[in-house]
């Protein structure tokens, strides 16, 4: 059945957004298109087809990281048990924090943000802003529902982030081992979850 003019090739994405993972973080952000092109088995046309430009593809990039990343605040069963949509949601952020793939590119983009300023702003706006915005979209929801009593949900959101990833986030940037085992880092998405719903109880 021959492809819809406009329909996305979703095969075609998902290949280019994860040549794009590796070429980008192998060279940095002045990596050409074509070599992401050439490793993701498509011409250099259909990668600008589907993105435009170095700063949407890497905007993609952090929007499909961060809809990973926030999927267990839209899972059905999240509004009715926001504790475990929050520990799940943290266990998905560490899983970010400690995968080499996610950060080297993560690096990339920090070393080359002077020389690229407008791939560093995507960036922010697509991964991290997003990010917070979703979980503070969350709490919103679940403060109406008197789950939670939450008064400022941009704040309760960073204080959130922030007991998850603590030194975490900062090693990884920093090319140093984790010093957590998955189970610490379990037990941690846990307590942080636990510690938040006593904090923010009505």
């Amino acid at each position: 059945m021959p492809r819809i003019p406009g329909q996305i090739d979703v095969a075609k994405t998902e290949a280019i957004l994860d040549a794009a993972i590796e070429v980008i973080g192998e060279r940095g952000l002045s990596a050409p298109m074509e070599a992401i092109a050439r490793r993701a088995g498509v011409s250099k046309q259909t990668v600008y087809n589907h993105y435009g430009s170095k700063a949407e593809l890497v905007k993609a990039l952090m929007a499909r990281r961060v809809a990973q990343i926030t999927a267990p605040l839209r899972d059905p069963s999240a509004a009715e048990h926001p504790r475990e949509a929050l520990e799940a949601y943290a266990r998905s952020v560490l899983e970010t924090v400690i995968t080499t793939k996610s950060y080297s590119l993560m690096r990339v983009i920090i070393q080359g943000a002077g020389e690229m300023p407008d791939v560093a702003h995507e960036v922010f706006e697509a991964g991290p802003r997003h990010a917070r915005r979703q979980l503070a979209a969350f709490l919103k929801t679940e403060t109406r529902l008197g789950r939670l009593k939450v008064e400022n949900f941009d704040q309760a959101a960073e204080f959130f982030s922030g007991m998850v990833m603590g030194h975490s986030q900062l090693r990884s940037l920093l090319r140093l081992p984790s010093d957590k085992t998955q189970a610490e880092f379990d037990s941690l998405a846990g307590e942080a979850a636990e510690r938040f719903m006593r904090a923010y109880a009505p």
